[in-house]
C-alpha cells in the first residue's frame, strides 16, 4: 500500500515514515504542501497523511482541491493541539481522519489500518475471504492459501495491492501501467506476463480477465 506523508517536523516525518515502513507500507515523505500538489497530479496513492500548517499549500487546501478534482483518496489529518477546535473544517472538506499530535505508534497504525480497511473494503475485517479458499490481510499485504502463504516478487506484490484495492472492479492495462509500473517503459505484454506468473503461483481463477475491461479480482460470495 502506497502512503504520502506531508510533515515539515523532520524529525516527525522520519520516526512516522520509519515506523510505516517497519509495516510494511511504502512511504513517501514531504515537507512542503506545494510539492504535495505536484507530486499528486502524476501520481496516485492509497492514503494521505496530511500535516494542517505546513509551507506551501495548507493541508486543508490540498483536500480541498482532491475533493474538488473528484479524488476520493482517504486522508488522515495529522493535527496538533492548537487546530483541534478547527475538526468540522476538516471533516466538511472530506477527511477521513484526525490523529492528534503527540501520538503513540501504536495509535498511528489502527487508525491507518481503520481508514484503509473501511474505505477499500467496506468492513472493519482484518483478514478477508477471496475465491478458490485463498484470503487476503489487507494491512501485512499477504495473500495466503488456506493457511499458507504465497510468495510474490515487488512488482506481482503492487499488482496484487492495486487488484485489492479496486476489489470486484474491473482495472485495465493502462491502469496498471499507469499506477502500478508508472507509466514506466513496459508493453501490455509485459503487463500480461506479470498476471500470469500470480496466476501461476496461486490460480488460474483467482483474478479474472475479461477483454476490453481489464483484470479484477472478486471477493467471495
Amino acid at each position: 500500500m502506497n502512503i504520502l506523508l506531508l510533515e515539515d517536523d523532520v524529525s516527525y516525518k522520519e520516526t512516522i515514515q520509519e515506523y510505516l515502513e517497519s509495516l510494511s507500507y511504502s512511504v513517501e515523505s514531504f515537507e512542503n504542501g506545494d510539492e504535495v500538489v505536484d507530486t499528486l497530479y502524476c501520481k496516485k496513492y492509497h492514503l494521505l497523511l496530511l500535516d494542517i500548517r505546513v509551507p506551501g499549500k495548507s493541508g486543508y487546501e490540498i483536500v480541498k482541491m482532491l475533493r474538488a478534482n473528484k479524488d476520493d483518496t482517504p486522508v488522515i489529518f495529522i493535527t496538533s493541539l492548537t487546530d483541534i477546535n478547527n475538526l468540522s473544517i476538516g471533516y466538511e472538506l472530506g477527511c477521513n481522519d484526525y490523529i492528534r499530535k503527540p501520538f503513540a505508534a501504536q495509535e498511528l497504525k489502527y487508525r491507518v489500518e481503520q481508514v484503509l480497511k473501511l474505505f477499500y473494503l467496506h468492513s472493519n475485517e482484518e483478514r478477508f475471504s477471496l475465491n478458490n479458499e485463498y484470503s487476503y490481510n489487507l494491512t501485512q499485504g499477504e495473500l495466503f492459501y488456506k493457511e499458507e502463504a504465497i510468495t510474490l516478487t515487488p512488482k506481482e506484490q503492487k499488482v496484487l495491492d492495486y487488484l485489492i484495492t479496486h476489489l470486484s472492479e474491473y482495472v485495465s492495462a493502462k491502469q496498471l501501467w499507469e499506477d502500478v509500473w508508472e507509466e514506466k517503459m513496459v508493453t501490455e505484454a509485459n503487463i500480461r506476463m506479470c498476471i500470469k506468473k500470480i496466476r501461476d503461483k496461486t490460480d488460474v481463477d483467482l483474478i479474472v480477465s475479461k477483454k476490453g475491461f481489464g483484470y479484477k479480482i472478486d471477493r467471495k460470495r
